[in-house]
């Protein structure tokens, strides 16, 4: 295991205590999610009686295996805390880009569903300007996927189609995703707004005002932010 790894797992161990007995819980997608929902399966085993609503097929099929039950949005309609990860966090204001296990959309209804939506990142993940090392991630309709493209040119992006085994890449919705680097994102608020505006866009994979907290595994230790705080 790398030392990042190492990391990731010591964030999704903290996090993971923030989940309470009886909780409806989002299961996130994603190397660091996958570390959460190994966790939440040696608690389970030991009597921990939670369910989880996942967020991919990928992350139902690992948690079935780890012996976690599973629901749906309509057995539950609100989820009372979500654990997930994140490509970038924006310091100060922990504004996300995510997406880059492909399950963007469907990690943004369980986020807006639920009563607390945590993001557990090691330390290198946090950036001073989102886009600063990944492309934004934008899910969009394989009807017109062209002329999708042309618009998120307009809008000031370079996409490129994600593919994955030499075709393009298509998430459990059946949808693309479009890898999108911008010059600068000053406004993250505005950008979101302006992409899922943009026909064909079904969403995008910037994460605005969502965070609860981020939990940050350094070399240093585990530290919990918050919005528009500081370390607690």
């Amino acid at each position: 295991m790398s030392d990042r790894d190492h990391l990731k797992r010591a964030a999704a161990a903290r996090a993971v205590e923030f989940v309470e007995p009886g909780m409806v819980l989002g299961l996130g997608t994603g190397s660091t999610a996958a570390f959460v929902i190994e966790r939440l399966g040696q608690l389970v085993a030991q009597g921990l009686d939670v369910v989880g609503i996942p967020s991919s097929e990928r992350t139902a099929e690992m948690a079935r295996h780890l012996g976690i039950r599973l629901t749906t949005f309509a057995e539950h309609g609100r989820i009372d805390l979500t654990i997930d990860g994140a490509d970038e966090v924006l310091r100060g204001s922990l504004d996300l880009v995510k997406g880059g296990g492909g399950a963007l959309l469907r990690e943004k209804i369980v986020a807006a569903a639920s009563d607390r939506f945590i993001v557990v990142v090691d330390d290198e993940k946090l950036v001073d300007r989102l886009g600063q090392h990944v492309p934004v991630p934008v899910e969009v309709t394989q009807f017109g996927w062209q002329a999708t493209a042309a618009a998120l040119e307009r809008l000031g992006g370079r996409p490129e189609l994600r593919q994955a085994a030499g075709r393009p890449f298509a998430t459990d919705g059946g949808n693309f995703i479009f890898d999108c680097r911008f010059a600068s994102i000053d406004d993250p608020g505005r950008l979101e707004c302006r992409l899922n505006m943009t026909v064909g866009v079904v969403d995008s994979g910037l994460f605005v005002g969502r965070s609860s907290a981020v939990v940050v595994a350094s070399e240093r230790g585990v530290d919990i932010l918050k919005p528009g705080q500081g370390v607690r």
